[in-house]
């Protein structure tokens, strides 16, 4: 009896497989713009846009637009309005403080807790992270060194081997770095002030003391 391969019998062979294109790269990029507006004050708080004026202004079709503009929503950056289409959202002192608040719940027990333990050479492995915000803030850029401040915060908290805890942490920190609707009573610092704090808090948990006050006062005073 004539033996028969038992999967590819009678079957035409299949073609080679192609390379999907990347459904959501227009959509990606133009979220990346729409952060960099926002960070930059071009989107004010307060202000109402409309997915086809975006969609005309970064020259594209509406449909990547409205996705970017939900995953912004989901981020605490805007709020959507129906028929209308998205509100920039107003921060204001009382909802900073309570994000800084939440932060302190998650970062500084797990900050302080790996600094009882970590030796001193696992902070200088963050160093790198530290100097690149310095260098980000002095070239000017707000969303630039909002993406290094973040990247530091996620490096010292991935020390800690929980990415849960690093992507809670990560969302609550870029909700805090949208443009505030107002002066608030405490100014917040330069960009190069806040990056300088990185190095001072390295130090301090590296053995130089004083490490949960300077983390809380970081924590505190997002610029």
């Amino acid at each position: 009896m004539e033996s028969v391969a038992p999967a590819q019998a009678g079957r035409a062979p299949l073609p080679a497989p192609r390379r999907m294109p990347e459904r959501h790269s227009v959509r990606d990029q133009v979220l990346a713009e729409l952060r960099d507006a926002l960070l930059a004050g071009e989107l004010p708080p307060g202000s109402v846009h409309s997915g086809p004026a975006l969609a005309a202004r970064y020259g594209v079709s509406a449909t990547p637009v409205r996705e970017a503009m939900q995953l912004l929503a989901k981020e605490g950056a805007v709020e959507v309005l129906p028929n209308r289409g998205f509100r920039v959202v107003c921060y204001g002192e009382r909802e900073l403080a309570q994000i800084a608040e939440v932060r302190m719940l998650v970062e500084v027990p797990v900050v302080i807790g790996l600094a009882r333990s970590l030796p001193t050479s696992r902070w200088e492995e963050l160093r790198p992270a530290a100097e690149a915000g310095v260098a980000a803030a002095a070239a000017g850029s707000r969303a630039g060194y909002a993406e290094a401040d973040r990247a530091f915060h996620r490096a010292l908290l991935g020390l800690g081997g929980n990415p849960h805890v690093v992507a809670v942490a990560d969302d609550l920190h870029r909700r805090a770095q949208w443009p505030t609707a107002g002066p608030v009573q405490a100014p917040r610092p330069s960009l190069s002030a806040h990056a300088a704090h990185h190095a001072v808090l390295l130090a301090a948990l590296g053995g130089g003391g004083g490490a949960e006050p300077l983390l809380r006062a970081h924590l505190a005073s997002c610029p």
